[in-house]
């Protein structure tokens, strides 16, 4: 039986390849610690570049 691999949580900025990590959050724009990105304000910015959040996508664990 084949298992999907599980989400890491983690989100990539597509653009600079920031890594959002819901377990350190974004605090220098209010993001608390152990906040899910889908929690995450549609309005809060990639830290690095700038782009909105809908250029973000998750990144799955190695299979």
């Amino acid at each position: 039986m084949n298992e999907q691999p599980k989400a890491s949580g983690k989100y990539r900025c597509k653009v600079c390849g920031y890594i959002f990590d819901p377990e350190k959050g974004d605090p220098d724009n209010g993001i608390t610690p152990g906040t899910a990105f889908k929690d995450v304000p549609d309005e809060w910015k990639c830290p690095e570049c700038g782009v909105n959040k809908d250029q973000f996508e998750e990144i799955l664990p190695a299979a």
